[in-house]
């Protein structure tokens, strides 16, 4: 017998009352929203227990809601210019390592997202957990539940900063073991905070700071018109082709394919 969305959620509630609460439903996929302190005995449940029996965690990651709902980009209104394309300049991440701003306190900055997989009941579920503490976000360990979150909470701790308490090895997996920040981070500069190198003459991998200039790039838009075209190259590249067609016989074709039949 099919299972309506609305009798999955209602599992779910009826299993673990006001200790979950069920979100939006995307892809076809709920979304069960838990409370730190409830993450470990839930996610047991749902892993050992035969009406949820979710086997497989298939991927875990951080997120950084300091900029959520926020845009750089005005293209509501229109003008002679058409529509504007400006951006803030101390928008997430334009700024150097040293004027980084400081990041303002908002309420349940990061959060931890893991989705599930259940083959018996051939269902998918998501589940998502926010860090009480933004200065310091701690999510407790899913390691012991599912191993598979091994390598996907290092990965979360080394781009977002977020601690999993209990986990057996928690250190870096993608940056440098001398990185300073953390990269996905909404307050962290896109240029980075220093630059690496080889030299050759020293015989390893040295740091030095950015040399690159905090900058917005706004989206060319490239129109096939010649009234748009400055280059003088491009310029003198369509008034030959336009002598060459023009010096063809009729029906020729300009590539050297011969006349029409």
């Amino acid at each position: 017998m099919s299972v309506t969305p609305k009798s999955v959620s209602e599992v779910y509630t009826g299993r673990f009352g006001a200790r979950v609460a069920v979100g939006a439903t995307q892809s076809g996929i709920l979304t069960l929203e838990v409370r730190v302190e409830n993450w470990l005995e839930i996610c047991r449940a749902l892993k050992d227990e035969e009406q949820f029996c979710f086997e497989q965690l298939t991927d875990l990651c951080g997120v950084d809601y300091l900029s959520h709902g926020q845009s750089e980009w005005d293209t509501e209104g229109a003008s002679a210019e058409g529509f504007s394309r400006g951006v803030e300049s101390l928008g997430p991440g334009r700024f150097d390592w040293a004027d980084r701003p400081e990041s303002v306190d908002i309420e349940q900055r990061f959060a931890v997202v893991a989705h599930l997989l259940s083959f018996r009941h051939n269902r998918r579920l998501r589940i998502r957990c926010h860090a009480p503490d933004d200065g310091m976000p701690i999510v407790p360990s899913l390691v012991d539940i599912w191993n598979s979150a091994n390598w996907y909470e290092r990965e979360a701790f080394d781009l977002f900063g977020i601690i999993f308490e209990g986990h057996p090895d928690l250190r870096r997996i993608m940056t440098d073991y001398g990185f300073i920040g953390h990269p996905f981070r909404k307050d962290f500069p896109l240029i980075g905070n220093v630059a690496v190198r080889y030299d050759t003459q020293k015989g390893r991998v040295i740091y030095e700071p950015v040399e690159i200039e905090p900058r917005v790039g706004v989206p060319r838009v490239l129109r096939s018109d010649s009234r748009y075209k400055t280059d003088d190259l491009d310029l003198a590249a369509d008034a030959r082709a336009e002598e060459i067609s023009a010096e063809l016989p009729s029906g020729a074709d300009p590539a050297g394919g011969g006349g029409a039949n």
